[in-house]
């Protein structure tokens, strides 16, 4: 087996949709499982669509997420230049040579004429109205035209494009590692411009070319770049590179949680999830895109969400590491079905790792997010706080979110529950206990348990009647983590303090 080496290509026409990081880690997980190399190369050929600032966040997302490139742009390598805006002097003699063989030609066709040529296959009721076999000896190119008109137009400096002859009525066969042999007759395949008017390639001769140069064995990209691939195979047989052809494998598509279509960054919007790895702001729009990381989203959680959107291990195993990843991946489990885009599984493994890593760890987060509140805390504090929170967020910023009791004493509270549990025993209960606490000179959430349990039983009162109000005094919600726990993460003083407080401010209410 030749050295794997693969490459994920995507263009800097805006953010990176999430679809692509998927991309960018099947490539990755082979490229590691092989000892090969992951190439990132930038494909900005089509300057009409680039935008400033999409090449940065693109290498900047791939490093959050923990794929490492090797080689290419932002590290460098021995195939330089890897920004195909730099190569474009590369693919002129490439798509001149394909002329020189006859496997290309020059086409003047003004905007006009395209729009002739497809209004008149439109009457004439075609099924499509491609450029190609039936059509290009009606159109303004040098198949048409005579080598004198020919020779008139390009001393004249007429624009013009380069498209492939595509050959008629030929099999094509396109192996695909997901799908199998794929077989298109090329009647059905369009004569494609290879180069524009600007003299920049388009993607089928750039991808192609420097796929070839920079030794690509295996070409993993989203199942949209099927119906192009014959054209790929054709270009590979006519440059006479047939046995350095990479394999191919066109991934399925991510679809809308639903399963009815492609998943777009509407459908995200409107669903209130995002679309980007990371945080983006529309440079044309100012509209800011939130991403998974600035959404609390951890970067191994996702990648274990991103894999499985296609592929499976084949067993019930459901939570890997990326090295676990790198041992157990293969493509032949990736899957040709469209793949349901849940975002409640997404959650589920962030859960999952935010519970797996230790208190502090977790302590970090939190201390971020007080650090912007200007709350002083101990590390030690905050790792408690953070192991009596874990059971209960699903992101990072939800220790402070679901916790700030733990350092502001609540001035509100839960109305539902005041009206149903705020009563003459609970109030009877809270003093008493609060009476009781004051005389403990160690207190925990034992303790802590066992003094409720000695008043409520001292008054006659079932310790569930009154469960609530103490919470709510203590937290000002109804629910939440352990409450002995809290108390004892609180302190003696600060518990008596806030159950103090709520029997000034509330009156019973039954």
């Amino acid at each position: 087996m030749k050295d794997v080496r693969v490459r994920f290509a995507p263009s800097p026409t805006g953010g990176l949709h999430i679809g692509g990081i998927r991309t960018a880690l099947y490539n990755y997980l082979l490229a590691r499982q092989n000892k090969g190399t992951m190439i990132l190369r930038i494909e900005d050929t089509d300057q009409g669509r680039f935008v400033p600032g999409a090449e940065e966040y693109i290498i900047d997302s791939l490093k959050w997420a923990g794929i490492q490139i090797d080689e290419g742009q932002s590290v460098g390598g021995p195939y330089a230049p890897y920004r195909q805006s730099e190569r474009k002097e590369i693919y002129k003699v490439y798509a001149q040579q394909l002329v020189t063989d006859g496997h290309a030609y020059y086409a003047f066709d003004t905007e006009q004429d395209l729009e002739a040529m497809r209004e008149k296959l439109k009457s004439q009721g075609a099924d499509n109205q491609q450029y190609g076999i039936t059509t290009r000896m009606q159109m303004r190119n040098s198949l048409a035209l005579s080598e004198t008109e020919v020779s008139s137009l390009m001393n004249s400096g007429a624009p013009y494009v380069i498209r492939f002859k595509v050959p008629e009525n030929v099999e094509v066969k396109v192996n695909d590692l997901i799908r199998g042999e794929v077989v298109v007759n090329s009647n059905q395949v369009d004569d494609k411009v290879l180069m524009k008017s600007d003299g920049m390639p388009t993607y089928h001769l750039a991808n192609v070319v420097d796929d070839y140069l920079m030794k690509i064995s295996h070409v993993i990209r989203g199942e949209e770049w099927l119906p192009s691939a014959p054209l790929h195979v054709l270009l590979y047989k006519y440059f006479g590179w047939e046995k350095e052809m990479p394999q191919f494998a066109h991934l399925p598509l991510l679809l809308k949680p639903d399963g009815n279509g492609k998943l777009s960054k509407r459908d995200a919007d409107k669903m209130g999830f995002p679309i980007f790895p990371r945080n983006w702001t529309d440079p044309k729009t100012g509209e800011l895109s939130k991403g998974y990381k600035e959404s609390g989203y951890l970067p191994e959680a996702l990648i274990n969400f991103l894999v499985f959107l296609g592929w499976n291990p084949g067993t019930t195993q459901e939570i890997f590491s990326m090295e676990e990843l790198i041992r157990t991946f293969s493509i032949e489990r990736i899957g040709k079905a469209g793949a349901k885009f849940d975002i409640s599984k997404a959650q589920w493994f962030n859960q999952q790792y935010l519970r797996a890593k230790s208190n502090e760890e977790l302590a970090d987060y939190l201390l971020t997010s007080l650090s912007k509140e200007n709350i002083k805390c101990s590390k030690d504090m905050a790792a408690k706080v953070c192991g009596a929170m874990k059971e209960r967020v699903t992101f990072p910023q939800e220790f402070w979110e679901h916790g700030k009791f733990f350092f502001q004493a609540p001035k509100e509270f839960e109305q539902s529950v005041i009206s149903k549990k705020w009563n003459d025993d609970a109030v009877k209960v809270l003093a008493a206990y609060r009476a009781e606490v004051l005389t403990l000179t160690v207190f925990n959430a034992e303790i802590a348990k066992a003094s409720l349990e000695k008043v409520t039983a001292s008054l006659n009162i079932g310790t569930g009647k009154i469960l609530q109000a103490l919470r709510v005094s203590i937290t000002g919600q109804g629910s939440g983590p352990d409450l002995m726990l809290a108390m004892e993460i609180i302190g003696k003083e600060e518990t008596c303090s806030r159950i103090n407080y709520a029997l000034d401010t509330l009156k019973p209410t039954v």
